[in-house]
């Protein structure tokens, strides 16, 4: 086909015969102008970074977990600690902050994307339970102790375990 008429084609919006093979015009796959090809060494040296990431906030995890409180303890006062949640989150006098760390928090336990999957034995749920005591420290900084008790529904022991919980 005439490159004249080929142009004619194009110009009236017949583009079949542009699209066939030829050997003046070879066929290639279709792609945007915009695209370019992906590096596999960028792809690699992410993936990496993000792998390392991962190994050096497990391994934070794994430093800052609580040590002297048992298991049986900590499934006792889980109840009071989340009501405890709900009445700050409730509480209009509370620091907006607090209240927002105290959702995050919500919707970290919530959420079924973790840090550290639960099926690995030990450290599955602890990554949860190291959040939930790094925000409960926030909190009783920036509460008090005075506010976190009138806060508090649990028992007195309860309290003391939530006080040794948060490093008081």
């Amino acid at each position: 086909m005439e490159p004249a008429r080929l142009a004619a084609e194009r110009d009236a919006g017949d583009t079949r015969e542009l699209r066939r093979r030829s050997p003046e015009r070879p066929c290639r796959s279709w792609a945007p102008p915009h695209t370019r090809p992906v590096d596999p060494v960028a792809v690699a040296v992410l993936i990496v970074g993000l792998l390392a990431a991962w190994a050096v906030l497990v391994a934070l995890l794994w430093v800052i977990r609580p040590r002297d409180v048992g298991l049986e303890e900590l499934v006792r006062v889980i109840p009071d600690i989340l009501r405890l949640v709900r009445d700050i989150v409730g509480d209009r006098s509370a620091p907006m902050g607090v209240r927002l760390v105290l959702v995050g928090l919500v919707a970290w336990l919530v959420s079924p994307i973790d840090l550290v999957p639960e099926f690995i034995p030990v450290l599955g749920p602890l990554d949860d339970v190291v959040v939930a005591v790094l925000v409960l420290r926030y909190v009783r900084r920036r509460l008090g102790t005075a506010e976190l008790q009138r806060h508090w529904p649990g028992t007195e022991a309860g309290f003391g375990l939530l006080l040794r919980l948060t490093g008081s």
